[in-house]
């Protein structure tokens, strides 16, 4: 028998860290005859070792809608993951959490904004998919190896 212990990737959990939806010029704004709004959209990525071998990595987007210069609606959302990761080495570590989680966490992300526009009251809003390993592999040439991942 070996010492060595067989890498492990696993998913402990997904969930919903965080949802607000702020309509600051409603009733108003939607009794008015109007152009289409200006949609604007702002993604991030985020992630911390929350134990030994333990990382949590979220994927938070920002949805402004605007007509003129007043808000419509204001959605924000943060969809996190859970994840274990042992038996890696720091590059491989830093791959995992930096690109794969992100994307297995960013479907439901992408669900989440769709069904909290709908629920406002307004077309749904999808998010285009997403290449995360194309986005680290940019960051990592950005910052010259330094490590996305913080200590909790």
């Amino acid at each position: 028998m070996s010492d060595a212990q067989a890498p492990v990737f696993q998913i402990l959990t997904v969930y919903l860290k965080e949802a607000s939806v702020e309509q600051p010029n409603s009733p108003a704004i939607r009794l008015e005859q109007q152009e289409a709004p200006a949609i604007d959209i702002q993604l991030g990525v985020e992630a911390q070792q929350a134990g030994e071998g333990l990382f949590e990595v979220s994927v938070g987007a920002t949805v402004t809608a605007k007509v003129g210069d007043r808000t419509l609606f204001l959605v924000e959302c943060k969809q996190a993951g859970l994840f274990e990761i042992r038996g890696f080495d720091d590059a491989q570590v830093g791959g995992l959490v930096g690109a794969m989680c992100p994307q297995i966490v960013f479907p439901y992300l992408r669900s989440n904004v769709s069904d909290l526009t709908t629920r406002a009251g307004f077309p749904p809003v999808t998010l285009a998919e997403i290449n995360f390993q194309a986005m680290y592999e940019q960051q990592q040439a950005a910052q010259q190896g330094s490590p996305i991942i913080t200590n909790a």
